[in-house]
């Protein structure tokens, strides 16, 4: 069971929890949600000190809501890092697997588009590869209601590095695939062959809510994993969970052949560019 009560220090619920209604491919990590949280990478350290750099303060201590948490791998990194967090997430699926791994974080069943907390009670609010999922013409203006003054936006995503020459290599069979099996994916991706949203952020910093002033960072890191985490990475993205199993196990498939000649020892160096974007209330 989630719950709506978090220590004093903690950004204060309202009245009405109510999560919005969520768009259908948002909800599809439910159904991946172990997969999704033993799989997905998380986040340097490096990226969290950008975020305390442009905010002007230390997560240590700072009332912080998480939204779209999902299984709560950037809450992790959050509280690690003595932030006093409270994750917020719509998914049942998801917020069970946050609840499981993070039985002491507080836990609100909500989203953007309606943040169950009183006005000016948070210092930090996080969006880690979530922000695409709200309408920010509703997102960013509760955002701004519950932030105090002084108080903290901070959105970012996780982008395989084109600049890598494997990186872009699967960025182009995604794009072939999807192309040929999913049309309406590759469209809506656009021109950029890693832009499917399996490898690349689905925004860009033109789709950020108008009316905030953003600064941006990039943040590279890698992380080095077994080829079937790469993989279980991979097929944990909405793309290939509304994909159907057969269409998804055949590209997995054969994607395991391309890496497994690449990667003869059965490593992947997955290699990340984090796109950070803060904006102060």
């Amino acid at each position: 069971m989630a719950t709506t009560s978090t220590p004093d220090s903690s950004p204060t619920p309202s009245s009405s929890p109510r999560p919005s209604p969520a768009s259908p491919r948002a909800l599809s990590f439910d159904r991946a949600a172990a997969q999704y949280g033993a799989a997905r990478p998380g986040y340097p350290d490096a990226l969290l000190d950008a975020v305390e750099e442009i905010a002007g303060r230390p997560l240590r201590g700072a009332r912080t809501l998480d939204v779209g948490a999902g299984t709560g791998i950037s809450t992790r990194r959050l509280r690690d890092r003595g932030a006093d967090v409270v994750a917020v997430e719509p998914g049942p699926g998801m917020a069970a697997e946050l609840r499981r791994t993070l039985p002491d974080v507080p836990l609100v069943r909500g989203d953007g588009n309606h943040l169950p907390f009183a006005a000016a009670s948070a210092d930090l609010i996080t969006y880690a590869q979530s922000w695409h999922w709200t309408d920010s013409a509703r997102s960013a203006p509760e955002a701004m209601r519950v932030l105090r003054p002084g108080g903290a936006l901070a959105l970012w995503w996780n982008v395989a590095d084109p600049d890598v020459a494997w990186v872009a290599e699967q960025g182009a069979r995604l794009l072939a695939f999807f192309a040929a099996e999913v049309p309406e994916v590759a469209e809506a991706a656009g021109p950029g062959a890693a832009n499917t949203g399996v490898h690349g952020s689905p925004v860009s910093a033109r789709d950020l809510p108008a009316g905030l002033t953003f600064v941006h960072r990039r943040v590279p890191w890698t992380r080095r994993v077994p080829l079937a985490t790469h993989l279980s990475n991979l097929g944990s993205h909405s793309a290939f969970l509304v994909l159907g199993d057969e269409l998804a196990r055949r590209f997995l498939s054969e994607e395991r052949e391309h890496l497994a000649r690449r990667f003869p020892d059965g490593t992947v160096e997955e290699t990340y560019v984090v796109e950070l974007s803060v904006a102060i209330r």
